[in-house]
């Protein structure tokens, strides 16, 4: 299958350094400390931040910092495939794992000793990057609850298919089994903090897919802190500031 035509235009009539279009909004979850919906493309994830706040199971309390969980989802309804999945299954483990390790790279912690700090992730609409968006929505719930953070963490795609890398890969680019990197960074800080590859890649050819998958970070922070700003002076208008 040829995903770039000789014209240079992706299946989805990208070029192959093209992302998709990214759209956030704040507080979607009314009773929710912090919340956000992040689409990229027809990929649409919804976070909700609680806390911090006192700890839940006094057992996992540590002295020194605050505990943060993570819990991820997909509703049944997100993609095509209509096969019920347990609400406890391996991917969604790992997944919830990866997203609360990448989150505890920024947040400052050692801030809110003896507390928890709960990150939940549902994917509403699956079209690929599902990883790297629920990262950018729990980055920006996270920056709602007024959470303490050293940076934004963002995130985003790339992949090496027919011979060009491409960025961001929707649904049936991420499907064609070539190999592909998603990325997360501290921007500001030029920190990586997860890096995941599902197969190999030459050295200089990892080096562009990994440097195409950077600028891509860095639009989506850009985008971020425009999305940040522009809340902040909504609530500076309505309390008359």
């Amino acid at each position: 299958m040829e995903f770039v035509s000789p014209e240079g235009l992706r299946l989805d009539g990208r070029r192959p350094m093209e992302m998709r279009q990214i759209r956030a909004e704040i507080g979607a979850v009314s009773k929710a400390d912090g919340s956000a919906v992040f689409e990229m493309g027809n990929t649409k994830v919804i976070a909700a931040v609680y806390g911090p706040r006192e700890l839940q199971n006094r057992s996992q309390q540590i002295s020194s910092q605050a505990l943060v969980r993570c819990e991820y989802s997909m509703a049944n309804f997100s993609t095509g495939d209509r096969m019920r999945k347990s609400k406890g299954d391996r991917r969604s483990t790992e997944i919830s794992l990866v997203i609360r390790q990448t989150m505890e790279a920024c947040i400052l912690t050692h801030l809110m000793p003896r507390s928890q700090i709960d990150i939940y992730v549902q994917v509403l609409q699956a079209d690929g990057g599902t990883r790297s968006a629920c990262i950018n929505a729990a980055t920006l719930a996270l920056a709602d609850a007024g959470i303490p953070m050293c940076d934004l963490v963002t995130s985003c795609s790339a992949g090496y298919l027919n011979t060009t890398p491409l960025l961001d890969l929707n649904y049936v680019e991420d499907s064609a089994g070539g190999p592909d990197v998603t990325l997360g960074i501290l921007p500001k800080l030029d920190k990586v903090t997860l890096l995941q590859m599902d197969s190999k890649l030459p050295i200089d050819i990892l080096e562009n897919v990994m440097q195409l998958a950077i600028e891509g970070c860095k639009a989506i922070a850009k985008y971020i802190r425009e999305v940040l700003l522009e809340n902040t002076k909504q609530l500076e208008y309505r309390r008359g500031v």
